[in-house]
């Protein structure tokens, strides 16, 4: 444990290192008054120790801020060594074999079922079998674990293109599992336009699958994904670019007829289109939509003006 003297006839406090823990220290000085932070006892000329920015005396330390051993229970004082091991704290005293009660906190260990074993007592039975090529996985293996089954790192391996895959990313199918190259090549949709895998994200159009970056407008590259756009012979348009330059233009208004909001109806004659609201008699101005009418001239006329030219 990293403790300090606090002493009136010094001006800086030096640091010792603690073997192992989570603490932070640093150095300060003695200009203030210097108390402990949970009993508020002088300091000076006391041993402390400085955790998470804060200052205490040994007896608050080992009741407060101590952690407590795996194996007997009981704080792990300032002045003990501590064994930190997956989140579990023992004294080094304390972290022994669990079947011959060695001592490991300096060698090599095994840790199984929530229990240290030195590697003596771990046998070769009591070892977990390897999937790839079902021998016993002993202590200093680098191993792979995927749902309770085991593996060596190099057996572990994709069940296409056989490459090790190790502690690499996988995609899992039933019993067999790909590296990321071998999935995208035999399950990933590709995007209709640029043929390369869809690993996330995506969009559909028509049953067709595109990554949204390359479903865009034709003619300015805008993103098409959640916007209005129109279609005209496989080609993708916004709907300002379909108006400057696709759609065609009204024949009594001359603006473009795109088919959104008012006048999404066309009427349609002899090459030219109007807008439904537009299709009216060029003398009365009666609206001949879904009515007869005369085209004459280039123009349309309801049939009662039509009989008056």
């Amino acid at each position: 444990m990293t403790f300090y003297v606090a002493s009136l006839a010094l001006e800086l406090i030096w640091m010792l290192s603690r073997p192992t823990g989570p603490s932070s220290y640093r150095v300060g000085t003695m200009a203030e008054k210097f108390d402990c932070h949970y009993c508020r006892d002088p300091l000076q000329g006391k041993k402390y120790v400085e955790k998470d920015g804060h200052n205490c005396c040994l007896k608050c330390f080992d009741k407060f801020c101590a952690n407590t051993c795996v194996e007997c229970r009981k704080p792990i004082g300032a002045d003990s060594k501590e064994v930190h091991y997956k989140n579990r704290y023992w004294h080094d005293t304390c972290f022994r074999c669990a079947k011959c009660l060695h001592p490991l906190a300096n060698e090599t260990f095994v840790s199984k079922e929530s229990k240290i074993f030195c590697n003596k007592c771990v046998t070769r039975e009591d070892s977990p079998k390897c999937k790839g090529c079902f021998k016993a996985i002993v202590a200093g293996d680098q191993n792979v674990e995927y749902k309770g089954t085991v593996w060596h790192k190099d057996c572990f391996t994709c069940s296409s293109c056989k490459q090790v895959i190790g502690t690499g990313s996988f995609f899992p199918k039933g019993e067999d599992f790909y590296c990321v190259t071998c999935h995208e090549t035999k399950f990933a949709k590709h995007c209709v336009k640029c043929k390369k895998a869809i690993t996330t994200g995506g969009i559909t159009y028509q049953d067709q699958p595109w990554h949204a970056e390359c479903f865009v407008c034709v003619t300015c590259s805008k993103k098409l994904a959640g916007q209005r756009f129109t279609a005209v012979e496989d080609q993708y348009y916004c709907v300002d670019c379909y108006k400057n330059f696709v759609a065609k233009k009204c024949a009594g208004c001359k603006n473009p007829i795109t088919g959104f909001g008012k006048g999404s109806s066309v009427v349609a004659y002899e090459g030219q289109s109007w807008h439904d609201y537009c299709f009216h008699c060029k003398k009365c101005s009666v609206n001949l939509a879904n009515k007869r009418f005369v085209f004459h001239g280039e123009q349309v006329y309801c049939p009662d003006c039509a009989k008056k030219l």
